[in-house]
């Protein structure tokens, strides 16, 4: 590694580790943490006796799919074609809890951030990553305790019954979303290893047909759908060579649907059992009528109510007419909806529900190794398959829901701060090129624009005419702040 990228590294993790301490996340274990993981011992489930309780599905053609860097493998999917035209989709998410005391130092370090924090250069795991990469991580040919979430799924993608069991799983491949979205779009060869081709190959292509259809009943339903701005550093080597928007390609889908109906299962069981539990909740828009104005400036109705189905049809059709501009709605309507946010739902409360993705019962289980709601909901969903006292109570839930939302909006904010710093260290060489740029945002104060290549963002200092949201123009780089994630660029005329 050359000096310089040394530098470059060091120079934006080190950022990266600043920008998380003043935002009051924990950027390192503590020696308290270092000391417990010394402590813990692997436990090889392959022993005969350390399957008691447990049900023995290593034999099934379990996957991951995941992105081509990931380590930290929360879950495996396999599928099976029933005589009677449904479907059986088994979704295996990673026992951590087994690992992960309660109140233990490494607990209380995932309690307090509460999420995992990424970016491009640097990664902040809510787990030591001999859990989080391996222990708790559902490896390839690893055996592994896991909580599974059975479901039937009918033709058309409707989930007609779960159920949430305890069992032991075996990763037979670590599969990667974009090469296998290229393969099952017949754009590349089959990704999967040689060896497994034959059992996994109709594995995925079943897959895909079940999420594609599990993905058109919820649209149907009025599951929004958004296109948003999300750039990632592109390193070669040790060297930022590019920064690209991340595309949604039907790899991602197969997880997004599969994870999105375990939630919505996992919540279902919850609420059979009349026990409290945290979900997660999209409350319906108080800006509706702000909503409404957005699309009139489209010359669309929307109803005088809240109506997700109606609002999804309009996202659909603004898509289809400028995919270009997408992105910008999206984030426009998203801003106006409010954020997601933890919420404690009692047997007897009124349903909240996630008004983006129309569902009425919504929880976080699919991602324990770098969400703590997820660990939450996990430790309760194996209190009640083992028969044993809950391990929150009501009080304890309601606090851990508000803190879990306060520091999930701060790593978000340090997220978004890190991804800019990379965006202006990878543009520092680059002032006085040129750039094709959109419109993104228009105040008093500032004009913000999008430039494609790279994808980046910035804001025009002192625009020559007035800008519209919207409007193509192109821009000068004028000047970069990587410690404070600024780009600035200038008007120029054609």
């Amino acid at each position: 590694m050359s000096n310089t990228s040394k530098n470059a590294l060091n120079e934006l993790s080190f950022l990266a580790t600043e920008v998380m301490t003043e935002s009051g996340l924990l950027a390192e274990f503590s020696g308290l943490v270092i000391e417990q993981l010394k402590q813990i011992k692997a436990i090889d489930f392959s022993l005969v006796d350390n399957k008691k309780g447990l049900i023995d599905l290593t034999h099934l053609a379990w996957c991951s799919l995941d992105n081509d860097d990931s380590l930290d493998l929360d879950q495996l999917t396999v599928s099976e074609t029933l005589l009677d035209g449904r479907y059986k989709i088994y979704v295996a998410i990673a026992d951590v809890d087994v690992y992960v005391q309660k109140n233990s130092a490494i607990d209380q370090h995932a309690k307090h951030n509460t999420t995992s924090v990424y970016s491009s250069i640097k990664i902040f795991p809510m787990l030591p990553t001999a859990l989080s990469n391996d222990l708790t991580s559902l490896n390839e040919n690893k055996t592994r305790q896991a909580v599974v979430t059975e479901m039937i799924v009918t033709s058309n993608g409707f989930v007609e019954t779960s159920s949430v069991y305890l069992a032991l799983v075996k990763n037979k491949a670590k599969l990667a979303y974009d090469s296998i979205s290229d393969w099952l779009e017949d754009k590349a060869d089959n990704p999967i290893p040689s060896q497994y081709q034959a059992e996994l190959s109709q594995q995925i292509k079943t897959q895909d047909l079940v999420a594609q259809q599990m993905r058109a009943l919820r649209h149907q339903h009025g599951s929004l759908q958004f296109v948003t701005f999300e750039p990632k550093a592109i390193f070669d080597g040790d060297n930022m060579v590019d920064i690209r928007q991340q595309q949604q390609n039907r790899g991602r889908q197969i997880i997004e649907e599969f994870m999105i109906a375990t939630n919505a299962s996992t919540a279902r069981f919850l609420a059979s059992q009349h026990v409290a539990s945290i979900r997660r909740v999209v409350r319906t828009p108080e800006k509706w009528s702000r909503i409404r104005e957005i699309a009139q400036k489209y010359h669309y109705v929307l109803p005088l109510e809240p109506d997700s189905l109606a609002l999804e049809a309009f996202l659909i059709s603004q898509q289809k007419a400028d995919p270009l501009r997408f992105p910008d709605l999206s984030l426009v309507i998203i801003k106006l909806m409010g954020s997601g946010e933890y919420i404690v739902e009692k047997p007897g409360d009124e349903i909240i529900g996630h008004f983006g993705l129309a569902e009425r019962d919504y929880t976080h289980s699919t991602a324990p190794n770098r969400r703590y709601p997820d660990l939450i909901t996990q430790r309760m969903l194996k209190a009640i398959l083992l028969h044993q006292t809950l391990p929150y109570s009501h009080i304890e839930l309601e606090r851990l829901a508000e803190h879990c939302t306060q520091q999930e909006d701060a790593s978000r904010k340090v997220e978004r701060h890190i991804r800019k710093s990379e965006a202006a260290f990878y543009l520092k060489n680059k002032i006085g090129h040129i750039f094709d740029a959109l419109v993104t945002g228009v105040s008093v104060s500032a004009t913000w624009v999008r430039i494609f290549q790279p994808a980046a963002e910035g804001r025009v200092i002192d625009p020559i005419t007035a800008l519209a949201v919207g409007q193509k123009i192109k821009v000068k780089l004028i000047s970069t702040s990587v410690e404070k994630g600024f780009i600035d660029f200038q008007h120029v005329s054609v």
